[in-house]
């Protein structure tokens, strides 16, 4: 099998297929995550205003964070720290650098929106659009597989030699899980009395863990104790502990961890 393209060319103008196909992502998750605040009856005004800005920051962020855990490559090659058309955008960076806009955003123009209802209503919609991006996105970069295999499911990528791991299909994959998980445990709230923001942080301990493991199955060089390995056992330690404060104080401040009714409701065609 031929690896996708990666760039086509209209005229003298050269489209890379990675940022099309992230551009159609971001897209998605602006549509997503909307329906999901006026299903609930929460207002959007917050992202009307700032999507664009936590895009731009979400791609910063993601770009300095894959920079600096590979620092001694990139001070070899400086000009390559703006080559993202060849992938090398960390997700953690990224969900780092669009929450920090995502914030100042929701406390300026929508401050009776609590942090933590905004949290656990977006958490499917990151879920759903991380998915789709890596088949979107890494998909269809410059060297996007992972390990060299013999597999069936071994597939050619432009820059790599030989058949690879098809990393992004396996990981949207397992992310869809992920995804269909969190959408049970928001409609679970009522019956299990959750407090607010435990969605969110369950959301992102599962995908965690995942991280892990794409990493040591089919990524990592070598193959324990990279970055984002060791990143996503921080993360995951951390998500148990903040769950188990929440629950822990779920009963001192019912009032105010207790999510709002209408995040109870089915999300039918979520």
């Amino acid at each position: 099998m031929r690896p996708i393209p990666i760039d086509f060319h209209i005229g003298p103008l050269v489209l890379h297929t990675y940022g099309f196909g992230l551009g159609i992502t971001f897209w998605f998750a602006y549509w997503y995550l909307s329906r999901r605040f006026h299903r609930y009856g929460l207002s959007t005004t917050w992202l009307e205003k700032s999507f664009i800005w936590i895009i731009v920051m979400a791609v910063v962020g993601a770009r300095a964070v894959h920079c600096i855990a590979n620092i001694s490559y990139y001070i070899a090659h400086p000009i390559l720290v703006f080559a993202v058309w060849q992938g090398g955008l960390s997700s953690y960076g990224g969900i780092a650098g669009g929450l920090i806009v995502a914030l100042w955003a929701l406390h300026k123009y929508n401050p009776e929106i609590s942090f933590r209802t905004a949290a656990d209503v977006t958490a499917p919609v990151l879920l759903a659009a991380w998915a789709m991006g890596r088949l979107l996105g890494p998909q269809l970069m410059y060297a996007g597989g992972g390990h060299p295999t013999t597999a069936w499911y071994g597939m050619k990528y432009a820059g790599e030699v030989g058949y690879r791991i098809p990393v992004p299909i396996f990981q949207s994959l397992e992310t869809i899980v992920t995804y269909l998980i969190v959408l049970q445990l928001a409609r679970l709230y009522p019956t299990w009395k959750m407090p607010a923001l435990s969605v969110a942080v369950s959301a992102y301990g599962i995908w965690s863990i995942g991280r892990f493991f794409d990493e040591y199955l089919w990524l990592a060089v070598p193959r324990v104790w990279d970055a984002v390995e060791v990143f996503a056992l921080i993360s995951l330690g951390a998500s148990i502990i903040v769950m188990f404060i929440l629950f822990r104080r779920r009963g001192r401040d019912a009032a105010i961890v207790i999510a709002p009714e209408p995040l109870a409701a089915a999300d039918t065609h979520g």
